[in-house]
């Protein structure tokens, strides 16, 4: 079980990437949460099983049809104390 903390960078606002962002995590079976950011990124927190997480974050770094992402910043963070997959309100 690992964790990842992801800053999304790019075309990720208002191109319903949070909404695919929990559909793709639940699908993988992982849990955390997302939100969008003031300045115009998106973060999200994921974790699961090893492949999983790093498949989410291939997947990611396309997103949903509309997005445009230039790069992703991922950094671990210690597993547990999630029990599912949400979205947040913007922070």
């Amino acid at each position: 079980m690992i964790a990842r903390h992801l800053i999304i960078h790019g075309r990720v606002q208002g191109v319903f990437y949070r909404d695919w962002t929990v559909e793709t995590a639940r699908r993988l079976g992982l849990t955390g949460w997302v939100r969008n950011r003031r300045d115009g990124t998106v973060e999200a927190v994921v974790q699961g099983e090893d492949e999983a997480v790093e498949r989410f974050i291939e997947m990611a770094k396309d997103g949903p049809p509309r997005a445009g992402v230039k790069h992703i910043d991922a950094a671990p963070l210690p597993a547990g104390g999630f029990s599912h997959f949400e979205k947040q309100a913007t922070a």
